[in-house]
């Protein structure tokens, strides 16, 4: 027990010794000692407590080789903490600020990949999804030879798939609730956005049905039109999927917009 005591007591001194020290550095005016313990820390794996030492090093010595590595370890140390926010920032502002750094490369990385942890589940608002895009994008226009290309290209390919889930889902619930305009004009938004989408089979499927019912119920000025739209759907939607399990279903809207369109335009004569 008394054993137990000593360590714990020894760990306090050490632990008070090291504070007190870490305070004398961070209070005084040798910014070379600041920088040197900044770097033990860091190296150390005591990051967070590098930063304080890290910010007086760069506000005093901006453009040195001290202030270069010390603005670069303040970002690298909030994205090894895991506060994104901070490290998005300074990782981005780095690889401006000193754009010709080796490090330039993995700074506008970690940047980029501070805003793909941003990215929230396909049901919420995408627009840190759209920003991680962005920054992956940047990233790769920036470095195009570099060794982390196919991961950050894999990267996008993930995001935008995120991207084409939440606006299928959202034709589908347009489609589902029975509002027909929003359905027609969100599924022909996506299939110019997605022109590739495994959904699009589907979405085109939904867009004849509620072209078809858009149509039915519209007033006489637009019915003609919209009849016609609908027709026109249809014949795309045929030569695109002719072999789709929906063509049979879709057929039928082609007959019944057909039948009233003959009578809409012998009753307008």
């Amino acid at each position: 027990m008394k054993q137990i005591l000593y360590i714990v007591l020894l760990c306090s001194i050490l632990f008070l010794t090291g504070c007190s020290s870490y305070n004398q550095v961070l209070k005084s005016d040798d910014y070379g000692a600041k920088f040197d313990l900044a770097n033990e820390l860091y190296d150390g794996g005591d990051e967070e407590r590098s930063i304080g030492l890290y910010e007086q090093v760069y506000q005093r010595m901006p453009k040195s080789a001290e202030g270069e590595v010390s603005y670069f370890r303040i970002g690298k140390a909030y994205y090894v903490s895991g506060d994104v926010y901070m490290a998005g920032y300074y990782l981005n502002v780095f690889a401006t600020r000193f754009a010709d750094s080796p490090k330039a490369e993995e700074a506008l990385f970690l940047s980029a990949m501070c805003a793909v942890s941003e990215s929230p589940q396909p049901s919420l608002d995408q627009e840190a999804t759209e920003i991680a895009i962005s920054d992956l994008q940047q990233f790769i226009d920036r470095f195009p030879n570099s060794i982390l290309l196919d991961s950050s290209n894999h990267m996008i390919d993930r995001l935008r798939f995120k991207l084409e889930n939440k606006d299928y889902n959202g034709v589908k619930l347009y489609n589902r609730t029975e509002n027909y305009r929003a359905a027609v004009s969100a599924s022909i938004t996506f299939m110019k956005t997605f022109p590739m989408s495994q959904f699009n089979e589907e979405v085109s499927y939904i867009l004849v049905e509620n072209s078809y019912y858009l149509a039915k119920n519209s007033v006489r000025s637009k019915k003609l039109e919209r009849m016609d739209n609908t027709i026109e759907r249809y014949r795309i939607f045929a030569i695109e999927f002719p072999d789709s399990k929906y063509l049979k279903i879709a057929s039928k809207y082609l007959d019944l917009i057909g039948g009233e369109k003959k009578i809409f335009v012998e009753a307008s004569k």
